[in-house]
């Protein structure tokens, strides 16, 4: 159990919460009362405080907003079935936060504030944690480089803030996807695994034309060749073919490690299903949409959980995926999933963080 450290706390004069829709929340759009903050400077981190959700104050000189030393993390908080507030797998976010923060130089960002950080403000504005299913506290761990300089090095000073937003689910509707054989979004060598601001600004574009055409997000592949998967949007991508889970792996650094992805492998793997985690082709890919053995595609990652993909546009083509009701696999792993937030199942593998 990590240790909590003392926070100074500035609560919030009157809550904003009896103004807003619980019934009706917009993904990203509403922010819970309080947040948390921590600086950096001569090489440590201090001034813990949570102060109520308020504008930061800054100058135009500040190094994050010209040289992009920004990273990020998402996380969810849950009501379980006795009234408890639980997190999903947060050590493992913390983690990947520091991997991040070391491929852009930054500094890392001990386990304990990280941790006290997240207790200490979801006991805060623990009435802003939605108790309706499909529902959620999302969490937006982040960090970004504040020294007033313009000069491309790396910044001497950082601030580290986590605020929350209840949401209801990121998408609504089966996907229609397209095959993105043109832009890229990572390459090798590159940030692709960091969960760093830059990463989406890339793909902002190329996923705008993409919805003009009637597509809610892009299948990224390769930049070399572009002819193997990487990532979709904000996820990681899986399919099931011939009844295989079958998933772009890791090991070319160019795709986030995602913590939905790791748990969706450890289920089925412990269930008895086939996963491969390799290079997965388009044309393999295609191929199994054209002679049917392509049972599934969908996105995993924490805003979508499981994101089931209905269509797969590749050079023009709509290929038509199997019906929703004939999905097995990805809808038992989202009951899993649900389940074990939810602590409506044992938590075998410790996931469950409470708080």
């Amino acid at each position: 159990m990590t240790d909590i450290l003392p926070i100074e706390i500035t609560p919030i004069s009157q809550s904003r919460i009896n103004e807003v829709d619980f019934s009706d929340l917009k993904f990203g759009k509403t922010f819970s009362d309080h947040m948390f903050i921590a600086d950096y400077s001569d090489g440590q981190w201090h001034n813990l405080q949570i102060l109520p959700y308020q504008p930061l104050s800054f100058g135009p000189a500040m190094s994050a907003l010209h040289y992009g030393q920004a990273i990020f993390e998402g996380m969810k908080a849950y009501r379980n079935t006795e009234n408890e507030i639980v997190v999903f797998r947060p050590e493992a976010n913390w983690e990947r936060l520091n991997h991040s923060a070391e491929r852009l130089c930054m500094p890392s960002i001990p386990k304990d504030i990280f941790m006290s950080g997240l207790q200490q403000l979801l006991q805060l504005d623990a009435k802003w944690v939605p108790n309706k299913d499909g529902s959620s506290l999302y969490i937006r761990p982040f960090m970004f480089a504040t020294d007033e300089y313009v000069g491309i090095r790396p910044s001497d000073n950082y601030k580290f803030i986590i605020f929350t937003s209840p949401v209801d689910a990121y998408y609504s509707q089966p996907l229609r996807v397209r095959v993105e054989t043109h832009y890229t979004r990572a390459s090798e060598g590159g940030t692709g695994f960091a969960k760093t601001a830059g990463n989406y600004a890339v793909a902002l574009y190329p996923s705008k034309i993409a919805q003009a055409e009637g597509y809610q997000q892009l299948l990224w592949t390769d930049a070399k060749e572009h002819k193997y998967f990487e990532e979709s949007g904000t996820m990681n991508l899986m399919f099931i073919i011939d009844n295989k889970l079958v998933t772009p792996s890791l090991e070319h650094a160019t795709i986030l490690s995602g913590i939905t992805r790791n748990s969706v492998i450890t289920l089925a793997k412990e269930w008895g299903i086939p996963v491969e985690e390799r290079r997965v082709s388009v044309a393999e890919v295609i191929e199994a949409a054209k002679n049917g053995t392509l049972n599934e595609a969908f996105g995993v990652g924490t805003a979508a959980v499981i994101a089931p993909i209905i269509v797969i546009n590749h050079e023009g083509t709509d290929y038509q995926l199997p019906a929703m009701e004939t999905r097995v696999l990805s809808k038992r792993l989202g009951k899993a999933l649900d389940d074990i937030k939810h602590s409506r199942v044992a938590d075998t593998h410790n996931w469950v963080y409470k708080i």
